[in-house]
């Protein structure tokens, strides 16, 4: 159980890295290195802080990874990182900002996915 709760913390922290850190780039727009300059800092605050918290989070998640290798199996511990790709889909769709649409044929492949975690580490995979 230890194994599991550290790999879904990773998974979380991970989902939450993607969105910050999309969320932060999609506010900043691209600037030759001759114009970036210390007062952007202040001017894209709040999208820098967004990517400063999303690179945290994968920090974080790497670290709740290490902890969850020691507890699980690899077989077991590396299908679950593909849960977080299903949970950066949902988001980006739900959450008005992300401005994301769903399709019948994304959705369908986020459901293959799930189903492939479920197949390899369900109980009937001979645990």
């Amino acid at each position: 159980m230890k194994g599991l709760s550290w790999a879904a913390a990773s998974v979380l922290l991970v989902t939450v890295a993607q969105l910050l850190m999309k969320w932060g780039m999609a506010q900043i727009p691209l600037l030759p290195l001759n114009l970036i300059a210390p007062g952007l800092v202040a001017y894209y605050g709040l999208p820098l802080l967004a990517l400063a918290g999303g690179i945290l989070a994968y920090a974080l998640s790497m670290l709740c990874w290490f902890y969850a290798l020691l507890y699980l199996p690899l077989s077991t511990a590396y299908p679950l990182i593909s849960i977080s790709y299903a949970l950066v889909y949902f988001a980006a769709v739900l959450l008005p900002w992300f401005n994301e649409t769903a399709t019948f044929f994304k959705t369908f492949g986020v459901a293959f996915i799930l189903f492939g975690v479920w197949l390899i580490n369900g109980k009937h995979s001979g645990k």
